[in-house]
């Protein structure tokens, strides 16, 4: 078994329960990180025996430019397209962070993260 992450995955979007947040919008950032068997692309050295991070970067920005209230929403929504769209993935993990939230203090950030197995 083996491990890809892409990190810090910088994005602009809408999402909040907040009428605000969907008009002003806000910085998110996304890390993800899967596992599936790596040794064939570790031998082969072909894009078509490994989980291509193009692609899981691809899900993450179609997904987070739908507007949801909750960024719980949003993470189960990559996952579900990862399972659905790679199916070498055995596990994955999302983490979303809205960047400076407006709930009234000084909070550089709030973090949702899910995970996902087959």
């Amino acid at each position: 078994m083996g491990v890809i992450q892409v990190n810090n995955i910088r994005l602009f979007t809408n999402h909040g329960c907040l009428d605000e947040e969907a008009k002003i919008g806000s910085e998110y950032r996304v890390d993800v990180e899967v596992k599936a068997d790596l040794k064939k692309s570790a031998k082969s050295d072909k894009l078509a025996d490994t989980v291509d991070y193009v692609h899981l970067n691809h899900i993450v920005k179609e997904e987070m430019a739908i507007r949801s209230e909750l960024l719980e929403e949003v993470a189960q929504r990559i996952l579900d397209r990862f399972f659905k769209e790679i199916p070498m993935i055995k596990k994955a993990k999302v983490a979303v962070a809205k960047i400076n939230p407006p709930i009234g203090g000084n909070v550089a950030e709030v973090v949702i993260i899910l995970t996902k197995k087959r």
